[in-house]
């Protein structure tokens, strides 16, 4: 069987992507991915002739996955077209939008390869566990979800190839993507992980919570530096130091067997100072703390992050003790909070002295305990549809101050550099007219900073040289992002054909610099 997998170019390489097409080429088929925008690819997509096509989707961008399916659809209705990723696991009515023929709910990579042994085999798919299959007639399948995966080293390492064929961007750079675990213990309302936790698997945190041996994580690393180019370690895990014992384990061999430098996050409530200590042993040049809130209420009785001031300003001040870049997760607009309390966030990080301030809009996904909370305390929200692309831009509560919240967002990492600004900061927040001119700002400093932090993993490993300095490699970032950008405008004009309006000012997430930014 012929599978296809069409994904939008995303900040960093996508490891569900990877993992999906390791299950899928396991057992047997043939896998291949087609990012977009590329203004060829409905012909590379006849090209191919896929039997299934797979999407992955997150709400703000269902919809416009849904339109390019249409087109798909239009130009080869035989194929099977299934739809996976948050959006679908918490709102799976999304199947009944035409062209959808099946939405996957949690954990993938068992349910397609079930999927594509009995399309093979000509036996149905209706009762698949994990699926929910719509028939011709309309009527849907409703299955329930296959026990979690309990020992991911069974399911092999990510396919990268598949990824990196199709995108040069991810195979050149020198910076790459790896998790140690899936599933995060803690509680947070605006994470998905509670509610995948409760609503989709029922499971307790000793087994949603999985994480690979050292051993397992060491080898892949040098399996990818054997044949891509690799010079610093990127760990996406949601918590990297939940373990002690793993944690030790891995400073002492880390350095020894891989011998990169790294960045990872840590969760505060659990970091003490030997974990600090730990990490710059093993080569960490950057450790981000979720902040998330300086206010006790909005942190804790809304965003449930249970941590204390005072174990966010420890685990910073260890960080810094260490000479490691600090960089913070801040979360502005929680319902409850006031604009007071997002200006204590920022005094928060300028105390901290935060590097690399990480912000985001809180939105109140579909499941998600906030979202009962944000309409609880009666605040409006927008429709499912027509939620933000980009957590980063836009909040989707109608509150009173939603401007000055969104302006003070864009203002944030500036502030934190200068704090000179927060005399003048409550003032500029309230001028509408600024606002591109901080949107603006807020993303050439975003990627300043990022520029910062590849000089510091360039530093670690003694690469020097023009293109190592921050400036070049900041205009560098830019000029690689602009021809992208420009790439994209004549994609749109090229879907505008059959994409509502509204679709065809999506823009590239290449600027999500939560998740921090790395294309080389």
């Amino acid at each position: 069987m012929r599978v296809l997998f069409i994904e939008e170019y995303l900040p960093q390489e996508m490891i569900g992507l990877m993992y999906l097409s390791r299950a899928v080429k396991d057992a047997g088929h043939e896998a291949k991915a087609l990012f977009i925008p590329d203004k060829e690819w409905l012909q590379k997509i006849k090209d191919f002739d896929p039997q299934v096509i797979c999407y992955s989707v997150t709400t703000g961008m269902h919809l416009y996955y849904a339109d390019i399916n249409r087109k798909v659809k239009e130009a080869m209705p035989n194929v099977l077209a299934i739809f996976g990723g948050p959006h679908p696991t918490f709102s799976p009515e999304y199947i009944e939008q035409e062209g959808i023929d099946a939405i996957c709910r949690g954990e993938g990579e068992g349910a397609i390869v079930e999927l594509l042994n009995r399309m093979e085999q000509g036996q149905s798919i209706h009762d698949c566990q994990n699926l929910w299959v719509k028939e011709k007639s309309g009527k849907v399948h409703k299955n329930e979800v296959r026990p979690i995966v309990e020992n991911l080293e069974t399911l092999g390492f990510p396919d990268r190839d598949i990824v990196y064929e199709a995108g040069a961007i991810y195979r050149n750079t020198d910076r790459k993507v790896f998790v140690t675990q899936r599933g995060c213990p803690m509680p947070c309302s605006f994470c998905f992980h509670h509610a995948w936790k409760k609503k989709v698997y029922n499971a307790r945190n000793s087994s949603y919570v999985r994480k690979r041996s050292v051993s397992h994580v060491i080898a892949e690393i040098n399996a990818v530096r054997e044949k891509y180019p690799l010079k610093f370690v990127h760990f996406l895990d949601d918590i990297f130091n939940l373990r002690n014992d793993w944690l030790e384990e891995f400073a002492e061999r880390y350095p020894k067997e891989v011998g990169l430098p790294f960045d990872a996050i840590l969760m505060a409530n659990m970091t003490t100072e030997r974990h600090i200590e730990l990490l710059k042993k093993a080569g960490c040049v950057y450790a981000r703390i979720a902040f998330e809130a300086a206010s006790d209420y909005v942190r804790n009785a809304v965003f449930k992050k249970h941590t204390t001031r005072q174990q966010l300003t420890d685990a910073a001040g260890w960080i810094k003790k260490y000479d490691i870049r600090l960089g913070s997760l801040n979360m502005l607009g929680g319902p409850g909070g006031t604009i007071e309390d997002e200006f204590d966030t920022v005094r928060l990080n300028i105390e901290c002295k935060v590097d690399h301030p990480l912000m985001s809009l809180m939105q109140p996904y579909p499941e998600f305990d906030i979202a009962d909370m944000t309409k609880n305390m009666g605040y409006a929200v927008s429709g499912y549809d027509d939620f933000p692309v980009k957590f980063n831009r836009t909040t989707s509560i109608q509150f009173d101050n939603k401007a000055e919240v969104e302006n003070l967002h864009k203002l944030f990492p500036l502030i934190v550099r200068f704090p000179w600004m927060m005399k003048f900061a409550p003032r500029m927040i309230r001028w509408k007219w600024a606002t591109k001119i901080y949107l603006i700002s807020y993303m050439l400093w975003s990627e300043w900073m990022v520029a910062e932090q590849a000089k510091i993993y360039s530093k670690a490993q003694g690469l020097k040289g023009p293109r190592y300095w921050a400036p070049v490699d900041f205009a560098h970032r830019l000029s690689t992002k602009g021809v992208l950008r420009v790439y994209e405008v004549v994609f749109a004009k090229y879907v505008d054909r059959f994409l509502s309006p509204r679709q065809t000012r999506i823009a590239l997430q290449m600027g999500d610099e939560r998740v921090v930014s790395h294309m080389d």
